[in-house]
């Protein structure tokens, strides 16, 4: 069952009832099922596991990384632990008295010899194939939660070991400060564990420090985002914004002030712009990989208020972190054995990713980080607020265009949703959990992404298939070329390889702009083979009742599908060809979406058999949301009123075309320039 909040308080919280009180709750809640897997004090956090295959530990799994399953359990339930610690420090869960627990357990963590000692750095390391120049483990990513949790209940548990016991945690989490790490937001561990032990009084290589600083400072790309290795995603939010914030406050403004202050900007920077990333009910949208922390997205939020000097409004801020816990705390599959599950929701496969494990998704614990501010502190003391949300009117959508990070947001209305548009991305031709998590064409708080169909076609993307050489291609790489008067130009490329001429690569010139409840598409085909079928989904229909209808004017088709979803809501979407496409349909699928067990997908579809023949260009397209007993109004459905072309055979092959909404408004689509603009 799901968390369940009693007594909510909608004065103080207007838009979800929560309080400092319920965020405790909810942690208890949360430790209650985790522990109650957990036999005895001398027991590791382990959890109900019921994925062997991807997740470790596995047939694939190194010794050191059984031990690090361990580590993962102890120090990520530390992060909701801590702070409930630190305001009851006589908590008990499951009979287990928790500051006693996390004392001795985290002390054994470090302890040669004993059955939990999760291995030191140098242990490893000594042991470690000499061939391989980095080694890197998943050890030093647990150590800094451990820093932080030991820091939020100093007086509670650090302060209660003797002066050995103090010197032999530091000793191994030095160990792993000063040891490898892997150069992107992994750099932010070693910092965090220098810190903490430099405040704790222990010496540290601060050159190892300004050096790990002043890379992560080089990764930051602009609008508040860092570049994460290659991607962006929200490990720039709940990595980077996170943790550089208390790396200024433990470390930074004393002894690094240039860059304490770089990274207190980017901070504020974020802030401008990060709470459009949630939707009217302060969801998070499923993008991006490692979605099962969830709800840790909302965690630079309060962190925030780390800084000097805060630019979040606090009771925006706890709306939305209060918001993004309900999604998920108050759904009834999110928990196996009382712990959350390795999905979005409920268990979901097609998503996971070979560096978890089953006690991974306690990361999602870095959402109550917010605890840790003072319960007089504005965060808890100021009336909710909802942003842009109070500020819009019927019919609008707010667009937030970030250049930086190559991420355009949409924010509507009528419907209460936000979709993310993404650009800057290149993934492996065979990595389909890549392009499912960042090679869509857009990405929808309440549609979450569907893996791809036993068919080969895929939700929310292209898909080019090829009968002449039995070749089904799928995009892999999105160029960022920015907004344009209301319009965002964006390249989508098939099967895309830096070895190979780009004019071996198929490719469809994306260009899309906003209406009401949801994106009109005037994409232009640049395909070198043909034959060929050309497939657009829309987004996966989470509503296992679904039915569906076509409607019709002219020679524009549209099919219309209503469900009731797995909150019991009925919901409502639509698709819409108005050019270039030659029919629509619908496929039911079963295990591809991380909402329901079965959903739909409306496709549009085209047929092009000639190599060189002078045809249609310009796809149009409409996919269209809504929640509620009241469907689309015609109008809705078919939003454009004209299309004007500038080729006399009206196939957009050149120049400029103008698509005339019904709503009085006009977007000019030219792709001319956005070839030298292109970025990644």
């Amino acid at each position: 069952m799901g968390f369940r909040p009693e007594g909510l308080d909608f004065t103080l919280s207007p838009y979800t009832g929560l309080t400092r009180k319920h965020w405790i709750d909810a942690g208890k809640y949360i430790l209650e099922g985790v522990f109650k897997n957990v036999g005895s004090m001398e027991d590791p956090v382990l959890v109900p596991r019921y994925e062997t295959r991807i997740t470790y530990p596995n047939s694939h799994t190194p010794a050191w990384k059984v031990q690090a399953e361990y580590f993962e359990g102890l120090a990520r339930s530390f992060f909701i632990a801590a702070p409930l610690i630190s305001a009851e420090p006589d908590l008990v869960i499951a009979r287990k008295n928790m500051r006693e627990y996390y004392r001795n357990q985290i002390l054994r963590s470090c302890t040669p010899g004993d059955s939990v000692y999760v291995l030191s750095y140098s242990d490893m390391d000594k042991d470690s194939n000499p061939s391989f120049e980095l080694h890197t483990y998943q050890q030093t990513v647990e150590t800094c939660a451990i820093v932080i949790g030991l820091v939020a209940s100093r007086n509670e548990i650090w302060e209660s070991y003797s002066k050995a016991e103090k010197d032999r945690i530091a000793s191994f989490i030095k160990d792993y400060a000063e040891g490898t790490t892997a150069t992107q937001n992994w750099r932010l561990f070693n910092m965090l564990d220098l810190a903490f032990l430099n405040m704790m009084g222990y010496e540290i290589d601060k050159s190892i420090m300004r050096e790990h600083a002043e890379a992560i400072l080089s990764y930051y790309a602009g609008d508040g985002w860092y570049r994460d290795g290659h991607s962006f995603d929200y490990y720039s939010a709940w990595a980077f914004q996170v943790y550089c914030p208390i790396w200024c406050k433990w470390y930074g403004y004393d002894n690094e002030p240039y860059i304490a202050k770089q990274f207190e900007e980017n901070s504020n920077e974020l802030m401008k712009s990060y709470s459009r990333f949630f939707d009217e009910h302060g969801w998070v949208t499923m993008w991006g990989r490692s979605s099962i922390y969830r709800n840790a997205a909302t965690a630079p939020l309060a962190a925030n208020f780390n800084l000097r000097s805060s630019s979040m409004n606090p009771g925006l801020a706890r709306r939305i972190s209060s918001g993004a816990l309900m999604q998920f705390f108050g759904r009834d599959d999110i928990l196996y054995g009382g712990t959350p599950v390795l999905g979005f929701y409920g268990p979901f496969d097609p998503m996971l990713q070979g560096y978890s494990c089953a006690e991974s998704p306690l990361w999602l614990g870095k959402a109550f980080l917010c605890l840790e501010l003072p319960e007089n502190h504005p965060f808890w003391t100021a009336k909710e607020e909802n942003g842009i949300w109070e500020e819009m009117k019927d019919g609008e959508t707010a667009e937030t265009v970030l250049n930086g990070p190559g991420l355009s947001i949409s924010n509507h209305m009528d419907n209460g949703t936000m979709e993310l548009r993404t650009g800057k991305v290149i993934k492996r031709i065979d990595d389909s959990n890549g392009r499912w998590c960042y090679a869509k064409l857009s990405y929808n708080s309440r549609y979450p992404w569907e893996s791809d169909l036993p068919s080969g076609l895929s939700s929310a993307s292209y898909v080019l298939k090829e009968r002449d050489i039995s070749k089904t291609e799928q995009i892999n790489s999105i160029l960022w070329s920015g907004a344009r008067d209301g319009v965002l130009y964006r390249r989508a490329l098939f099967g895309f390889e830096t070895s190979r001429d780009l004019h071996w690569t198929s490719v469809i010139d994306l260009a899309d702009f906003p209406v009401p409840n949801g994106l009109v598409r005037a994409d232009k085909m640049r395909l070198f083979h043909k034959p060929v079928d050309v497939y657009l989904g829309s987004y996966g229909f989470p509503c296992p009742d679904a039915e569906w209808h076509i409607e019709e004017r002219g020679n524009v088709k549209a099919v219309v599908i209503t469900g009731h979803g797995s909150d019991g809501k009925r919901r409502h979407m639509a698709m819409t060809i108005f050019g270039g496409w030659e029919d629509l349909s619908v496929e039911k699928s079963t295990g591809t979406n991380p909402d329901t067990k079965d959903s739909f997908i409306i496709f549009a579809h085209l047929e092009r058999k000639r190599v060189f023949s002078y045809e249609p260009y310009i796809l149009i397209s409409q996919v269209i949301t809504k929640e509620g007993e009241e469907g689309f109004s015609e109008e809705e459905i078919f939003s454009i009123k004209t299309i004007e072309y500038s080729d006399e055979e009206k196939c957009g092959g050149y120049g400029p075309v103008t698509v005339s909404m019904a709503n009085g408004k006009r977007y000019l689509v030219d792709f001319s320039g956005i070839e030298g603009k292109l970025q990644l």
